[in-house]
């Protein structure tokens, strides 16, 4: 993600560890959807305020949503607050309660059904592909399912680094 807020990313250009990745216009989104793959574990930026990271098996791993970091905690969901000041950043960390975790995936799930809608109806659009030659709409409708099927939805705790 972007180092400061105001700043936006070129994910076709900059993000090098996906591949393949590709950028798509999407009904009723002002900005591309990216989509990428990294040793099989796929990651879906709809815009860059609304980004989710899942594992090879489609479980989630890591989201951001509305300016908060979201980690896997295997049965739960961490959200974790930049708190930022002139001299340090913070990072404060809760754990979602049972209902924001069920509003959390009910929301992520309506964003894939959306890419899953507009793929089959064919306005899922195709901006720029690297490589250019893959076949996305094979290889996004398997991930989807990957990821609708997931049981648990949740990937394992993510190891915090020290």
């Amino acid at each position: 993600m972007a180092r400061h807020e105001s700043e936006r990313e070129d994910l076709i250009r900059d993000a090098v560890a996906l591949l393949p990745r590709a950028e798509f216009s999407l009904p009723e989104m002002h900005e591309p959807l990216t989509i990428g793959l990294r040793n099989q574990a796929s990651s879906f930026f709809f815009g860059q305020d609304q980004v989710y990271h899942f594992d090879p098996d489609g479980r989630l791993r890591r989201a951001f949503v509305h300016g908060f970091l979201f980690r896997s905690q295997h049965t739960g969901l961490a959200r974790l607050e930049r708190i930022r000041s002139e001299t340090e950043t913070q990072l404060l960390q809760s754990q979602l309660t049972s209902a924001e975790l069920l509003q959390f995936r009910q929301q992520m799930q309506n964003r894939l059904q959306q890419v899953q809608l507009a793929l089959s109806e064919n306005s899922l659009k195709l901006l720029r592909s690297v490589p250019p030659d893959t076949d996305w709409a094979i290889l996004i409708t398997s991930r989807l399912h990957s990821i609708c099927t997931a049981d648990p939805w949740l990937s394992d705790t993510i190891r915090v680094r020290r």
